[in-house]
């Protein structure tokens, strides 16, 4: 049928000190692979941050 929408997928999300006893092992294994995934992004990004930083300290950083 046009112009209905098909039922979306519920989100894997996860709160920090959520309780945990009414999630399934799988949705915890889901769960875990998300916020692995999260460290790696905030990682990537803190390691473009760091590289520009030093980009810029070496372009307007004291010359000795």
């Amino acid at each position: 049928m046009i112009g209905e929408e098909e039922p979306r997928k519920p989100t894997v999300t996860h709160q920090l000190g959520a309780d945990l006893s009414a999630i399934s092992a799988d949705e915890l294994r889901q769960r875990i692979t998300l916020l692995e995934s999260e460290i790696e992004r905030i990682k990537a990004e803190i390691d473009r941050k760091e590289a520009s930083r030093k980009a810029a300290d070496s372009l307007f950083g004291p010359k000795v």
